[in-house]
């Protein structure tokens, strides 16, 4: 079986989605004004809000919330407010804020190919950093949970584009099973089913995929990096120390704890926007820090843009240090803040950045997006990216979760 493979789906009947999808539990955790519209706009109807707990709610009397989540997650499953699509894919499109569409495919990935380890070797690996301490507190949600949702979305490198383009040139024959407008300005989301032979056909696209992606790899003399965790590792750290548990305690290889539930995308899709998260370094000599840059440095290095008061200038840092300059500028500023204080703040937009800089006392870096041709090379050569290295998209364009799937026998 490949490393992505279809799922048995759950979906609610359509009548309830406009209330049932919400939005990823780690987004608007500072704007609780978000979720109280929420809780507005679904009262007492069937929703995902019920078996979910967002983060800007945590604490709020905690084993109360996971005590509540289960049990609303076994009263859905025994209500039958579910359609059941079994060994099937669902192919989606989500109309974003400028009007692009945004392509998927809904399937899981084995959870034994994933490790989220700064310096794995895994075929499918986290991008940026993950802070262990963000898991326990999810795992206590997971681990008495029946139902799996997701807000985790993988990416591919496919640069021939023909993947998700197969489903895209067959969707007039695939049978729709969901159409309408996300809450809370999400924009537009639909899906279409893919399963029987139509599922057998995507199967061997994606192994075949899987086959070139590390045969690329492996003629780099690197370890195979078939996807990467674009969006939700947490929640993909935590179904993978769920599983480990459940290993522990005998689970057999196939049983559905093994596999995690995901969003596919392609960093080659057109709606694909990696944007930067620029650096503001506070509290500090401008002098001192952009001298002590200066042995990042070397001829023909990558260009990051500085600013510090009214003053402009680029520094060059070493290619050798690194395949993406943020990975030899953040290292360096985690150190130098150690041993000098100050403090580091992450910024998105040249504009704010540039307007923070003009404070005493501080510099900006500049940093360019990430090529999606160094993408899966600088996550391959330089391991797991630093923190805030990039963005994709605005929060209202995050993944809802909307499909089911279960996860005890």
């Amino acid at each position: 079986m490949s490393v992505f493979s279809s799922a048995d789906l759950l979906i609610p009947s359509e009548a309830l989605l406009p209330d049932w999808a919400v939005i990823a539990c780690d987004q608007f955790t500072s704007q609780p004004d978000y979720w109280r519209a929420v809780r507005a706009q679904v009262g007492d109807r069937p929703s995902a809000y019920r078996i979910v707990f967002p983060e800007a709610e945590l604490g709020q009397d905690e084993r109360g919330r996971i005590r509540s989540i289960n049990e609303t997650m076994r009263a859905y499953l025994e209500a039958e407010l579910f359609r059941r699509f079994p060994d099937s894919y669902i192919y989606v499109e989500r109309t974003l804020l400028d009007g692009s569409i945004r392509r998927g495919v809904v399937g899981t990935i084995d959870l034994d190919a994933y490790d989220y380890a700064a310096d794995t070797v895994s075929p499918v690996r986290a991008t940026e950093q993950t802070v262990v301490e963000r898991i326990p507190p999810r795992v206590r949600i997971r681990e008495g949970a029946c139902l799996e949702l997701s807000h985790v979305i993988l990416l591919m490198d496919d640069a021939s584009c023909t993947v998700l383009d197969s489903l895209t040139a067959r969707r007039d024959a695939l049978e729709p099973v969901y159409d309408f407008e996300l809450m809370q300005g999400g924009g537009r989301i639909r899906g279409w089913l893919v399963s029987g032979g139509e599922a057998e056909a995507f199967a061997e696209r994606i192994a075949a995929y899987e086959r070139e992606a590390a045969q690329r790899f492996e003629a780099q003399g690197r370890a195979p990096l078939l996807y990467a965790v674009g969006d939700g590792n947490h929640s993909l750290a935590t179904a993978k120390t769920c599983w480990e548990r459940c290993r522990e305690q005998g689970a057999a290889a196939e049983h559905p704890a093994r596999r995690a539930m995901v969003e596919l995308q392609n960093i080659r899709d057109e709606s694909q926007r990696f944007e930067p998260i620029h650096r503001i370094v506070t509290g500090i000599s401008p002098e001192l820090l952009l001298g002590d840059c200066a042995a990042l440095c070397g001829e023909g290095g990558h260009e990051v843009g500085w600013a510090a008061g009214e003053r402009r200038g680029v520094l060059r840092l070493d290619r050798a240090r690194g395949e993406l300059p943020v990975a030899v500028l953040q290292p360096f500023l985690d150190e130098w803040l150690k041993e000098n204080g100050g403090r580091i703040d992450y910024i998105h937009g040249d504009n704010v950045a540039l307007k923070l800089a003009a404070e005493p006392g501080s510099v900006a870096f500049l940093l360019p997006a990430i090529s999606k041709d160094d993408f899966f090379r600088g996550i391959a050569t330089d391991g797991v990216l630093p923190r805030k290295t990039f963005s994709m998209g605005h929060a209202q364009e995050k993944r809802y979760y909307l499909e089911c799937r279960k996860i005890v026998l």
